[in-house]
C-alpha cells in the first residue's frame, strides 16, 4: 500500500482526504447537476459515476494518489473533488477541481488547489502542474490565474476525451514557489 494512503490535509476550511464509498451520493449528486459536469465530461449516471469513484480509489492503492474528497469543516459536507490527477496518455500532471454548485463563489477550489499544489509538488515531487480547462469555462480560468497559471494553449487530452476542446493551463514548481497567492 503506497504511504499516501491515509493522507488528510486541511486548510482554514477545507478537509481534503481520499474518497470513501460514503462519497458517492453526494458525488453522484455534483455528477447529475448540468452546470457542474458540463466542463467535466458532462452529466454521468450512477454508474459511471461509480466507476470513477473506484478509479480514483484505486488510483490512491496503486500510485498513491488521486483526487481529494473536499469537506466542508464547518459542516462535514462532501463538497467536491480535486487535486492531482495524471491519467495515462494525460497532457501533464494537473491540479484539477469540482466543486458542488451550492458552494460555488466561496473560494473552495483555490483554497484547496493551493494545498493540493503544495502537496504535489513537496510529497510527490512533481516538476509543473497543469489545469485542463475548457475555453469557455471562465470560473477555473479565474481560479488558475489566482494560482499564477498561465493559459499555454489548446490540449489534447486522451481517449475517450480526445474530441473535447480544451486550454492547458500550468506552471512549473518553481513558478509556483515564486507566485504569491491567497485562497
Amino acid at each position: 500500500m503506497p504511504e499516501n494512503a491515509d493522507v488528510e490535509l486541511r486548510t482554514a476550511r477545507l478537509i481534503l482526504r481520499p474518497p470513501r464509498l460514503e462519497d458517492l451520493t453526494p458525488w453522484m449528486a455534483m455528477m447529475a447537476d448540468e452546470q457542474v459536469a458540463r466542463h467535466i465530461g458532462g452529466v454521468k449516471p450512477p454508474s459511471l459515476v461509480w466507476r470513477g469513484l473506484m478509479c480514483m480509489a484505486g488510483a490512491w492503492k496503486l500510485v498513491g494518489y488521486a483526487m481529494f474528497s473536499v469537506i466542508e469543516r464547518s459542516t462535514g459536507r462532501w463538497v467536491g473533488r480535486l487535486g492531482p490527477w495524471s491519467p495515462l496518455g494525460w497532457p501533464g500532471t494537473e491540479i484539477g477541481w469540482a466543486i458542488t454548485r451550492e458552494r460555488w463563489g466561496r473560494g473552495y477550489a483555490t483554497e484547496g488547489a493551493i494545498a493540493a499544489a503544495d502537496w504535489a509538488f513537496e510529497r510527490l515531487g512533481w516538476t509543473e502542474m497543469i489545469h485542463v480547462i475548457a475555453p469557455e469555462n471562465t470560473a477555473s480560468q479565474a481560479v488558475a490565474r489566482k494560482l499564477g497559471s498561465n493559459n499555454r494553449g489548446r490540449g489534447k487530452l486522451s481517449a475517450p476525451l480526445e474530441n473535447l476542446a480544451v486550454d492547458i493551463w500550468g506552471q512549473s514548481r518553481e513558478e509556483w514557489r515564486r507566485h504569491p497567492r491567497s485562497a
